[in-house]
């Protein structure tokens, strides 16, 4: 499976932004796509994860109540709508896949593809 990260740009602090992965190439519906941020001079941090099947979701505490993630199946697209935008939200946002099982979901190490990141920019 391919993945392919967009809608990132720059935002004012309150605003919102919304995010989207689309994969192609040979998907599986056992997979979960996540959704990471890696600010700079700063590890890789999880923020959300949605399973292709049954659209289970898990968020960050940092994100928990602002973010929500969402998938369309028919478009093969994840989408990543983030609320009350910080400016400690900026960072470049990546998605990526995992096979099953989910419990390890915050990990990037268990994550099998990642798509290129696109750069979400929140000013204060």
């Amino acid at each position: 499976v391919q993945l392919q990260a967009s809608g990132g740009g720059l935002v004012q602090a309150g605003d919102s932004l919304r995010l989207s992965c689309a994969a192609s190439g040979r998907t599986r519906n056992d997979y979960a796509i996540g959704w990471f941020r890696q600010a700079p001079g700063k590890e890789r941090e999880f923020v959300a994860v949605i399973t292709w099947n049954q659209g289970v979701t898990f968020y960050s505490d940092s994100v928990k109540g602002r973010f929500a993630v969402s998938r369309d199946n028919a478009k093969n697209t994840v989408y990543l709508q983030m609320n009350s935008l910080k400016s400690e939200d900026t960072a470049v946002y990546y998605c990526a896949a995992k096979g099953p099982p989910l419990r390890d979901a915050f990990r990037p190490i268990d994550y099998v593809t990642w798509g290129q990141g696109t750069l979400v920019t929140v000013s204060s």
